[in-house]
This record gives C-alpha cells, sequence and structure tokens, in this order.
C-alpha cells in the first residue's frame, strides 16, 4: 500500500553534544510536493537555498561529519546527496523503488534505504554509493533508526505492524516485534537499551525492551495519529509529533504521562532536536512551514515558510 502521506522517516537527526567550533547549524526540510529542499540557517531562521532534487523528496540524514545531506526521492527511485555547504546536488543514483525514510550506520560507511513498495531495505556504500544488499522486511516499511550504539538498525512497517531489527554486523534480519497498529516513527534511548515507536493508527507510543526485543508499554498520547517520537538526550522526555490533531505532546518517558500540549498546525510530522537540545523542529505539512519549538517554555517561538507539504528534517553541523 503506496501512502500519498510521509512515511518515515525516517529521518536521521545527528543532534547532540554542542556545534562545533566555526561550525554553522542548517536545518534541512525535504519538500514532497515542489520537489526540492528548503535550507535554513538555524541561528536566523532565516533560508539560505532552496534546491531542486528528484521526485517527491522524503527521507532526510546527515553524515556524521556534517559535509553530506542524502535524500531520498520517493518516485523517482532515487538518493541525491548534497554538499551541506554550498548546497550543490554532487550525485543522484538509484536507490531502490519508492525511497522513503533513511539512516546511516554509527560509522557513516553505509546508509539503510527504506523502500516503501519494494518492501525491503536497500543498504548502499556511502564511498562508492553502490548497492551492497538488499533485505527483506515487512510490510509497507516506513523509517529506518541506527542504535547509539552501533548494533542496530531498526526499521517499521506500516501495514505488518510490526519492527524488523537488522544486525549491522551481518546486516541481516535478527528479530520481528510486533507493534501497535501502523507503526511510524522511532528513537533509540542514548543507551541503546529502549526504543521508542509512534503508531498511528493506534494512538498511542511505544517502548521496546532491546534485551528481549518485545514491546513492554504502551500508552495513548491523547492525540490524534502519532507520527513522530523524539527523547531528549538525558533521556527523561518524548516530544510526539501528531498528523490528525496538529500538535506535539510531551511526554514523561518512564511513565508516558502527557506533560504539555503544543499546537503546531495540521499535518505535523517528522522532528529533530538542536544539538543542544533548545529547541525541536517539525514539519507542518499542511502549512507549508516548519515549526521551531523552545523546549524550555514548549511553545512556538517561530515558523519558517518552507516549499510545498514539507515531510523531513534534519540538521546539519556543517564545518
Amino acid at each position: 500500500m503506496r501512502r500519498s502521506a510521509l512515511a518515515g522517516v525516517v529521518l536521521l537527526v545527528l543532534a547532540f553534544g554542542s556545534t562545533r567550533a566555526g561550525a554553522e547549524l542548517r536545518v534541512f526540510v525535504t519538500n514532497e510536493k515542489s520537489d526540492d529542499v528548503t535550507v535554513i540557517d538555524a541561528a536566523t531562521r532565516a533560508v539560505v537555498g532552496t534546491i531542486k532534487v528528484g521526485k517527491r523528496p522524503r527521507g532526510v540524514a546527515v553524515s556524521p561529519d556534517g559535509r553530506k545531506v542524502y535524500v531520498s526521492n520517493s518516485n523517482s527511485d532515487s538518493l541525491s546527496v548534497i554538499d551541506a555547504k554550498t548546497l550543490e546536488v554532487l550525485k543522484t543514483v538509484p536507490a531502490g523503488i519508492d525511497p522513503e525514510g533513511l539512516t546511516l550506520n554509527r560509522a557513516g560507511t553505509a546508509l539503510y534505504v527504506v523502500n516503501e513498495n519494494e518492501l525491503s531495505v536497500t543498504v548502499l556504500d556511502v564511498a562508492s554509493l553502490t548497492v551492497r544488499k538488499k533485505i527483506a522486511v515487512g510490510k509497507e516499511p516506513e523509517t529506518a533508526v541506527a542504535s547509539p550504539d552501533g548494533r542496530w538498525i531498526a526499521v517499521s512497517n506500516e501495514t505488518s505492524d510490526d519492527i524488523h531489527v537488522i544486525a549491522v554486523a551481518s546486516d541481516t534480519v535478527v528479530k520481528q516485534i510486533p507493534a501497535p497498529k501502523n507503526p511510524r516513527g522511532m528513537r533509540f534511548s542514548a543507551d541503546s537499551r529502549q526504543l521508542f515507536v509512534a503508531s498511528e493508527q493506534a494512538h498511542v507510543v511505544s517502548v521496546i525492551d532491546m534485551a528481549d526485543m518485545k514491546v513492554v508499554k504502551s500508552a495513548p498520547t491523547g492525540g490524534g495519529r502519532p507520527v513522530d517520537v523524539v527523547l531528549t538526550p538525558d533521556g527523561s522526555r518524548l516530544y510526539v509529533s501528531h498528523g490528525q490533531t496538529g500538535d506535539v505532546r510531551v511526554l514523561d518517558s518512564a511513565s508516558l504521562k502527557v506533560l504539555a500540549v503544543i499546537p503546531t498546525g495540521p499535518r505535523t510530522w517528522w522532528t529533530a532536536l538542536s544539538p543542544d537540545a533548545r529547541f525541536l523542529y517539525a514539519t507542518v505539512g499542511r502549512a507549508n512551514e516548519l515549526a521551531v519549538i523552545d523546549t524550555s517554555s514548549n511553545t512556538v517561538v517561530a515558523r519558517v515558510p518552507c516549499g510545498t507539504l514539507p515531510w523531513g528534517v534534519a540538521i546539519a553541523d556543517t564545518p
């Protein structure tokens, strides 16, 4: 089943620690209807560039050194590589059928690209951008996230209602974990012991214990159609975006109780947290903008115009 909406994202956020001296923090937003990427200076919140890519760009990921940005083009079956500083498209390569969410391994040597209509993950060698392997996963795979310890790649599958866990060492699926209906966005805890999952049609967030590889807790968010989930670096809070109710909800990560509701706008989907955890960036699709949330006050402090139907978002600590 193919969605006209976004799929996950995957969206990789390399956003922990402080910005390097002399670096510029840039926010990259994919726009699936205008076939481009909006680039925003995080300090000034000004749009510094618009980059034409392939058809229906969705997933976006940043190299560990902040120099390159990878964008999956769903309707072009391709991946665009962007220079994060010059904003030039350096290369466009095949990336399987209907590429959506994507992530890099911890070393930054391999890209895992989720292919929704192919029911697989395409593994690309970053140096050569050639296909290294195809890994079969579940039905309508949505996004992929990498564990901080470098061991796992987790893939959410919307229609088969499960999470496939790929062992990075062998690039093989080692576990299929049942999850509440329509799992989408995910994030690992900093110690890689837990995986938090947003299930859109079940309207819940779940916690997977990675030692036993099973869901140990699920709780309703109170919002409609949760899509993405971000964990603060200290592990105390979750930020969960909701497409239907148009908000971001703040949850206590231990109890999963709702602490705050932040109105953002219709089709609030993918999110990225700044390196210092001061700001959360959320794409608001129907408003064609990026909402900037101050995490100390849990309020929207800015709205930045983007292209048409913004989808994914990632942050580059650009040298």
